[in-house]
């Protein structure tokens, strides 16, 4: 965790340029920690990295665990001899300017079912002794993962509560005969996360080398389609029909005035602590091979959860109730030590979130549009209002409209509040006052979304909640990152004292 002075910038993988139209582990991801670490920038902080369901938020996976198949290079491929350059070169390239998910469905799948045959034919000894040291190592996860993935493509698709109902419940000698029955397709996918995690891990120990952090991010629930779920029922409040009967959400919030329902099942409290919150073990142990440190999406859901019921069409009608995240942060720091934890502490904070957040020391989150949004805005957001070193400060967030598209909505009478605060007028380098700002607070961390680096509009949000379509699709272009922004933000990181040990 940082307990000096740092700071970097909030960028998701499928946002990286390329050609297949979506981002990946290839050149372009070691180029940007190249830019970071040129510009002394020490954080590059992700958001869920895992293999995403339909309309592809990261935050909606079919695997805690997993890696997304889409992220991984087509290129890299290419250098370990599974696939080769004229598998690519026939290709048509795809537009960079957006995601482009159901074309580089389209592309990638079948060169990564191909590359996956290759490697069963022509894989030498070494490279099959990797895989298998992965799929041992991991099986803890990987094997129900696969089988997992197997099932939904042989039933079309379908929830885990919709296949036949033996497998459904997992009988034990349904199991193997479906493992055996789809072995191929379970291999497929196996071979997919070794590819993912061996890009993955490469990256990640080029990053490190360069001064550069992993921050990931993992959602407090997971989708009610998932292997979590499919394989730990009993730890999720789910009904007769495997369906979710009390179902995630939280009240009216910034974002909506009726709440926000998300309707994953909520957790199981009382089953969680009778396997001494085991899944939830794993999960965490499993971030921490894969990131150095990560943020907890909802975090006041370890403190107490909105619970609502089934067939309710809004999160109005919901209820609060206990969790017991005290137990086990208590019990992960008996395991682990100092957890490298940040808690996500926006929207309804109570004195029980607070307490539970420092008992542990988990830096908090400050974002700056909060505190000059409409209706007087959240004080508490103002950096001269920060209240303790050990947080993490933001222009915006990925659920943020960008700095300028944000300040271009606000009405003259909130501009003027905020060139009064800010001591300057200048409308079209907003951006970079609110960079400004943020590195002159006392957090010891600050990060900025790629796009508000870039100064750009409503036009690169990543994300809308509650909006159904056209998210997490924004990718910016190779040439964006040029010297010229690089000096400017390596600037500001020395003069507030942001830089490494090394360029001081």
């Amino acid at each position: 965790m940082f307990d000096s002075r740092a700071s970097g910038i909030l960028l998701h993988p499928t946002s990286l340029p390329n050609s297949w139209g979506v981002g990946d582990l290839g050149d372009e991801a070691y180029k940007f920690v190249d830019f970071l670490s040129e510009n002394y920038q020490q954080v590059w902080q992700i958001l869920p990295i895992g293999p995403t369901r339909e309309g592809h938020s990261p935050y909606s996976s079919y695997s805690s665990l997993a890696g997304n198949p889409l992220l991984i290079s087509l290129e890299k491929l290419v250098e370990e001899g599974f696939l080769t350059k004229q598998d690519l070169s026939n290709l048509s390239q795809l537009e960079i300017e957006r995601v482009d998910y159901d074309k580089a469905i389209a592309v990638k799948i079948p060169l990564l079912k191909l590359a996956c045959e290759n490697f069963f034919d022509k894989a030498t000894l070494t490279q099959k002794e990797k895989f298998q040291e992965f799929c041992t190592t991991q099986a803890y996860w990987l094997d129900d993962y696969a089988l997992f993935m197997a099932i939904k493509e042989d039933q079309k698709g379908a929830s885990w509560n919709k296949w036949p109902l033996t497998i459904a419940q997992r009988l034990p000698e349904v199991i193997d005969t479906w493992t055996k029955r789809l072995k191929d397709a379970i291999y497929y996918h196996k071979f997919l996360q070794f590819q993912f995690f061996s890009q993955w891990k490469n990256l990640k120990q080029y990053a490190n080398n360069l001064g550069v952090s992993i921050f990931g991010d993992i959602s407090f629930y997971v989708a009610h389609d998932s292997v979590d779920v499919w394989t730990n029922p009993e730890i999720f409040c789910l009904d007769e029909e495997g369906e979710a009967k009390l179902m995630a959400g939280v009240p009216s919030d910034y974002f909506s005035p009726t709440g926000q329902l998300w309707g994953n099942p909520v957790y199981n409290w009382e089953a969680l602590k009778k396997t001494n919150f085991r899944w939830w073990v794993q999960r965490i142990q499993g971030m921490l091979d894969r990131v150095d440190l990560f943020r907890i999406d909802h975090f006041r859901g370890m403190q107490a959860f909105w619970a609502v019921e089934k067939g309710e069409k809004t999160a109005e009608n919901g209820k609060w109730l206990e969790a017991s995240g005290e137990k086990l942060f208590s019990l992960l720091e008996e395991k682990m030590g100092r957890l490298p934890i940040v808690a996500e502490d926006l929207g309804i904070v109570t004195p029980q979130v607070e307490a539970l957040r420092d008992k542990f020391n988990f830096p908090g989150m400050k974002i700056l549009q909060f505190a000059f949004d409409s209706k007087g805005g959240e004080p508490r957001f103002l950096p001269h209002n920060f209240d303790s070193r050990n947080c993490i400060v933001y222009t915006g967030t990925h659920d943020n409209n960008t700095t300028l598209g944000w300040f271009e909505a606000r009405s003259p009478q909130e501009k003027v509040k905020i060139f009064d605060y800010l001591g300057c007028v200048c409308p079209q380098d907003i951006h970079w006052s609110f960079i400004r700002m943020a590195m002159s607070s006392i957090a010891n961390l600050a990060i900025f979304p790629l796009q508000d680096v870039l100064g750009l509009g409503s036009e690169a949000k990543m994300n809308t909640p509650g909006a159904a379509e056209c998210n997490w699709n924004w990718r910016y272009c190779p040439e964006a990152l040029s010297a010229k922004l690089g000096a400017r933000l390596k600037h500001l990181t020395y003069v507030y004292g942001r830089a490494p040990e090394k360029a001081n």
